[in-house]
């Protein structure tokens, strides 16, 4: 096995889909599509070697469409676009099983709903200033979070006269935000914490907090009276965050309810990768994915310029917008999800 295909800490094989084939990469190649709560990993069931990692992070359209083979006809590709430094990538993974023609089935679900989980979850990977995380002066507690303490009088030294707030230590992060001003905070994730030390400062001894590089590098001081409170709130988040450490939170909880059964046996018969958990998703509804379709179609290459298309008025709306590209209405770019997707969110 690939060193790419060993799961850290904390992540979950969530969704295997079978028959897939690199068709960019490593064109006539079957091997196994693996979405996890924090990329997709696709591997050669022929060429042990052949595997590939994408990051969810790093991607930035995907879709699906139909291609068509002369040996397998009609057949369902996942198409993704991702984007690393100022390089673009571009992945065709197709549906070589044949259930496309056979059954219409919307085999690439799964890695939608992950995906679309992903992105709303970012807080508990990601640090965030100045966000919108309080209401009503109450921190907006995420799903599977738990307030472990809430320290008042605590003062941010990231300037040369300080601010007065306060610090709310949970099992996924550690905040803090001004009392003068709730939207002047920080929401910092241990996955985001390279250590956590006590030092001398100007202000006397001070907590200071430094952030991963993928966190932005940045060294935080907070200022805690008395010396033995500092001491315990330290002491205090060393361990949480070595428990976090050991065992992640990334926030993406892929329900029962939300998945599919399998009952096809031919999927299961060859299946003996000891280092994944096997769970498989096909979903009952299907994605509108025309919009994806549209923004990749007017993706520009690095160094490309394309002018403008000239503002029309829109009646539905009311204003002007854009003209709308050949081949796609209104309706195509606003309905975002199936209608029974939105009644069963709006419930």
């Amino acid at each position: 096995m690939s060193r790419q295909k060993h799961l850290r800490n904390g992540e979950q094989v969530i969704s295997t889909i079978y028959y897939i084939e690199d068709s960019k990469g490593n064109p006539g190649d079957t091997g196994r599509l693996l979405a996890t709560n924090l990329r997709l990993i696709w591997y050669s069931l022929v060429h042990k070697k052949f595997n590939l990692s994408i990051g969810y992070g790093r991607i930035a359209n995907m879709s699906t469409k139909i291609t068509n083979s002369k040996t397998r006809g009609n057949c369902l590709a996942l198409y993704i676009l991702a984007i690393g430094g100022n390089t673009r990538f571009e992945f065709l993974f197709t549906d070589v099983s044949g259930e496309t023609e056979r059954k219409n089935t919307p085999i690439f679900q799964s890695v939608f709903d992950i995906y679309n989980l992903y992105q709303r979850t970012y807080l508990y990977r990601d640090l965030k200033l100045r966000g919108a995380i309080l209401q009503s002066g109450q921190l907006i507690i995420l799903p599977q979070e738990q307030v472990i303490n809430k320290v008042n009088g605590v003062w941010n030294l990231s300037s040369d006269q300080g601010n007065l707030g306060s610090f709310v230590v949970t099992n996924i992060r550690v905040v803090w935000y001004a009392d003068a001003n709730d939207t002047f905070n920080i929401s910092l994730p241990y996955m985001q914490i390279a250590n956590i030390r006590i030092r001398e400062s100007k202000y006397g001894p001070a907590l200071v907090i430094q952030t991963a590089e993928t966190g932005g590098g940045y060294v935080l001081g907070f200022r805690i009276d008395p010396i033995e409170r500092l001491t315990e709130i330290y002491r205090e988040l060393i361990s949480l965050h070595t428990v976090y450490t050991e065992n992640p939170n990334f926030g993406i909880v892929y329900t029962q309810d939300m998945r599919k059964p399998k009952t096809d046996a031919k999927y299961r018969k060859d299946f003996k990768v000891e280092e994944f958990q096997e769970i498989d998703e096909r979903q009952e509804r299907e994605i509108n994915s025309k919009l994806n379709t549209y923004l990749a179609e007017g993706s520009l290459m690095v160094g490309e310029e394309k002018p403008p298309r000239e503002p029309v008025y829109c009646k539905e709306l009311g204003f002007a917008m854009e003209r709308i590209r050949d081949g796609y209405k209104l309706k195509d770019l606003w309905d975002v999800l199936p209608q029974q997707m939105i009644m069963l969110e709006e419930e």
